[in-house]
């Protein structure tokens, strides 16, 4: 039969694929071998890392000369070469012409995104099945962790269901390589307030979030999505945008108040911690209102909301690169006279000057995955100094997860995730666009400095 031949070609590539993921690029094979430690190797293992400089995240101070010494998947004593005892049998890698500093946090990607412009992200929930979504999710995983970032908040599958809780799953359990994932699964927003949207009433469509329409429905979102295993709630507060005469921006906002705070409410009275998607206007402040953990974009942040933010202590996660793509759309909606882009600066140095915690994140997916350290660049072209953007990814962006005695810092006790670049990203802040070194709980992930 003609079916029985589709379902089971579809098979064959669905194991192909998989056996890809798993493999990764060819050019990355060579990267696993002798400094990689042995998936259940023995916890009192030891290793040690000689680095030539230690960047201390919190101070912002390059350290000389620095031994980590790792037992199993922790740091088990981190110092100068010449007071660190190096067990006898240790392997030793040698990072002595390199810049040390811990593993990056990106606090908001897209792992089941691929692009999402001109149609694709209409083709991905329309054309692609969650299995094979999953499957790009974990090449995405890969090259996300290859780059540097050892620990992320994946902010929804956008019509994938659960299936990033089965990622998060198969990273812990060491099926498959990537970073230390809190994971949202299906977002929440309310009829007519996310894609897909415009096709006909007759034609049923996937949506990119779970749709509630009262605080009630609300409420069993939230349980809902945790019974399924996810870590934090994600809603969505603003979607449809104008440019106004003036070139300002009016978002509209989606859900009510009320439902915010049953969200809200339901997610912490469970320990669970809630992302607010908002560029601003009433969305916005009725998260604010409602005690939301962060403000994810803010692109259209006012006075009100800056001081707001401040006093509650939200978390501000502004993904400024991912608004640098299409700037022709935005100047066409507006007249000429204005971009998301240019609005989002505003903010973002507002929200720097009036020292509104802030944490790294990209929305990477929209472009590619694993090139989301570009960020960087626009955090100190917008006005923080490299140190304080490193530490956005760092100490910060750890805070925000509440990972800080896990992640973010080298420190004894922590976990083991390491990376290194060739120069001081403290003078150049591109040079974490070049990391050559990945380390991730004491097992090697890639190492182009030997």
């Amino acid at each position: 039969m003609q079916l029985g031949k589709r379902i089971s070609g579809r098979v064959v590539l669905l194991g192909l694929c998989l056996l890809i993921a798993l493999a990764g690029p060819a050019e990355a094979a060579p990267q696993f071998g002798a400094d990689r430690a042995v998936p259940g190797a023995p916890s009192g293992a030891y290793r040690a890392v000689r680095a030539g400089n230690l960047l201390d995240v919190r101070s912002g101070r390059m350290l000389r000369d620095r031994v980590v010494l790792i037992r199993g998947d922790r740091i088990a004593d981190v110092g100068p070469a010449a007071d660190v005892r190096i067990p006898e049998g240790a392997q030793v890698l040698d990072l002595t012409r390199a810049t040390v500093l811990p593993g990056l946090i990106d606090a908001h990607t897209h792992l089941f995104l691929t692009g999402e412009s001109h149609g694709r992200y209409e083709e991905q929930l329309l054309k692609e099945s969650w299995q094979y979504r999953t499957i790009k999710a974990v090449v995405n995983a890969r090259l996300d962790l290859e780059a540097g970032f050892t620990s992320m908040r994946d902010l929804e599958t956008e019509g994938a269901m659960y299936s990033d809780v089965d990622v998060r799953n198969a990273i812990n359990r060491g099926l498959i390589l990537g970073p230390r994932l809190e994971v949202v699964t299906r977002a929440i927003s309310t009829t007519g307030g996310y894609p897909l949207e415009g096709y006909s009433p007759e034609v049923p469509v996937p949506s990119g979030a779970q749709i509630v329409d009262s605080p009630e429905a609300a409420r069993h979102a939230v349980r809902e999505q945790i019974k399924y295993g996810a870590d934090l709630i994600k809603v969505y507060a603003t979607h449809h945008f104008r440019f106004t005469e003036d070139g300002k921006l009016a978002n509209i906002p989606t859900l009510t108040l009320d439902e915010l705070r049953a969200i809200v409410d339901e997610a912490h009275r469970e320990g669970v911690k809630v992302a607010c998607h908002a560029y601003g206007g009433e969305g916005l402040h009725n998260c604010i209102k409602a005690g939301v953990d962060s403000i994810e974009h803010g692109l259209d942040l006012d006075d009100q909301a800056i001081a707001e933010m401040v006093q509650k202590g939200i978390y501000y996660v502004p993904t400024l690169y991912v608004y640098e793509f299409e700037p022709e759309e935005d100047l066409g909606a507006s007249g000429g006279k204005t971009t998301r882009a240019r609005i989002h600066e505003a903010s973002f140095r507002k929200a720097l000057e009036r020292r509104v915690k802030i944490a790294f994140g990209t929305d990477v997916g929209p472009f590619p995955h694993g090139t989301q350290a570009k960020e960087f660049e626009y955090m100190t072209k917008f006005g923080m100094a490299p140190a304080q953007a490193i530490q956005a990814a760092t100490v910060n962006a750890a805070e925000l997860m509440g990972w800080q005695d896990r992640v973010g810092t080298v420190e004894t006790g922590k976990f083991a995730d390491l990376i290194a670049v060739p120069g001081n990203p403290l003078d150049d802040i591109t040079e974490l666009e070049r990391v050559k070194f990945v380390m991730k709980g004491g097992e090697v992930v890639r190492n182009d400095l030997r």
